[in-house]
């Protein structure tokens, strides 16, 4: 039985990238909670998992992948983007599903709609903004293990899905924790 499985309805834009969309299907849940790693086992007990306001969903696990990859879809409100920042290690292409999301990538900016997707390249300077209440969109992590992150800092959904948009700046302890972890752990510069 499959529990989820990233189709062509959702990634049309990796068909180049990627194998093909079946070779990426979750398997039933026991076998899911058979695995020993902690990641998937927080993932088995939550599909979804709140961040930022919003929730998101892992299509592809780096595990699943071998570690090259991590597909993740997002929904988050206007507000919770974040500031300028660079990867060391990862790239990041972003396909909007709902909403609408201006992106700067190196300077550059570009308005990104429903079925517009955007390549933010490891160790070029890029952040995004919601222009709409929210956004809805999958973002690929090349490789994966910045999804650790995200696993990191959220927690398991419970109940109705809520998008809820910030209601201020985040207390200052956990900017200072969130960027020493993101800067030491996974590469990522704030500028």
């Amino acid at each position: 039985m499959i529990v989820a499985c990233l189709t062509s309805e959702h990634v049309g834009f990796l068909q180049n990238i990627v194998p093909p969309a079946s070779h990426f299907c979750r398997k039933n849940t026991a076998e899911i909670f058979m695995k020993e790693s902690i990641e998937t086992a927080l993932e088995a007990n939550s599909i979804y998992r709140n961040y930022q306001g919003g929730y998101f969903k892992t299509l592809i696990s780096p595990e699943e992948s071998s570690g090259e990859m991590a597909v993740i879809e997002m929904v988050l409100p206007e507000g919770a983007e974040p500031p300028l920042h660079l990867h060391e290690n990862e790239d990041e292409t972003f396909y909007v599903l709902e909403g609408e999301m201006a992106f700067n990538i190196d300077g550059e900016q570009r308005t990104a709609k429903p079925g517009d997707a955007v390549f933010a390249p490891r160790k070029v300077p890029h952040t995004f903004k919601i222009m709409s209440k929210q956004a809805t969109f999958i973002t690929v992590i090349t490789p994966g293990a910045l999804w650790n992150y995200f696993i990191e800092f959220s927690t398991p959904a419970t109940g109705e899905l809520q998008v809820f948009p910030p209601m201020g700046p985040p207390p200052l302890e956990l900017v200072a924790q969130l960027t020493s972890r993101l800067s030491e752990a996974y590469g990522v510069t704030f500028l």
